[in-house]
């Protein structure tokens, strides 16, 4: 009997990784997808193609959509800093990219539909993230509605579900989530800043670090991170 199939959007990041590991879990076959969209930390892009052959995921597309060409965030525009002064509360920052979940969605949407896939799993975080809009309960149930009635699938009552698996979770949970899955976290990128080694200083950086260290694996946090960590428990 054939699997059941589901799109998933892999960044190349923890959250993507572990949510792919549980779409995987959860009896679907997995159909990974990743965009080239002019983030500076294209360095995610090999890391998504690591999990993807990993985690056993044979059909992984990535699409060119080029958001850099009209700035508007520090990770498509080189002259905008990537924060570093750690997660600022009720302020949205520089790193968020316009549209961007919209945009990809929105794509996964035309992929599931074309290769029947009756799911779409996103690793999209409401809890321990900086802020987005686009990573809200709110957002993907509304999401969710437009799904349902932009489609041939959709007007037959047969739209991809919009699944986001650690949508409450704390990023703590993430990595033990990982962790019980075997994800290979080690293969994984989520600093914003595009260089060879990760910098331990951006808010996606100080957020995965904390969270492994608290989970009781230093070890795949940065010599940065672990800084960071020691200076605030000493504070």
């Amino acid at each position: 009997m054939n699997k059941p199939k589901a799109v998933v959007l892999l960044s190349g990041g923890l959250d993507s990784a572990t949510t792919a590991a549980i779409a995987l879990n959860d009896g679907y076959e997995a159909i990974a997808l990743s965009f080239r969209y002019g983030q500076r930390h294209e360095r995610e892009l090999e890391a998504a193609e690591r999990v993807a052959e990993a985690l056993g995921i044979t059909e992984h597309y990535t699409i060119d959509v080029n958001l850099s060409q009209w700035g508007g965030s520090a990770l498509t525009d080189r002259s905008v800093a990537v924060p570093q002064d750690g997660v600022q509360p009720d302020i949205i920052p520089a790193t968020y990219v316009p549209g961007r979940n919209t945009v990809f969605i929105a794509i996964a949407l035309s992929l599931a539909e074309a290769k029947d896939a009756e799911a779409i799993y996103l690793g999209i975080n409401a809890v321990d993230y900086s802020g987005y809009p686009d990573c809200r309960p709110e957002y993907l149930a509304a999401y969710q509605q437009l799904a349902n009635l932009s489609s041939k699938v959709g007007i037959e009552g047969k739209a991809p579900q919009l699944i986001a698996p650690l949508v409450r979770d704390s990023k703590v949970e993430i990595v033990h989530r990982a962790l019980e899955l075997g994800v290979p976290i080690e293969k994984t990128w989520s600093c914003y800043q595009g260089q060879t080694e990760p910098c331990g200083l951006c808010d996606s950086c100080r957020i995965r670090d904390r969270a492994l260290i608290e989970a009781g694996r230093p070890d795949l946090a940065t010599p940065a991170g672990r800084k960071l960590y020691a200076e605030a428990l000493a504070s």
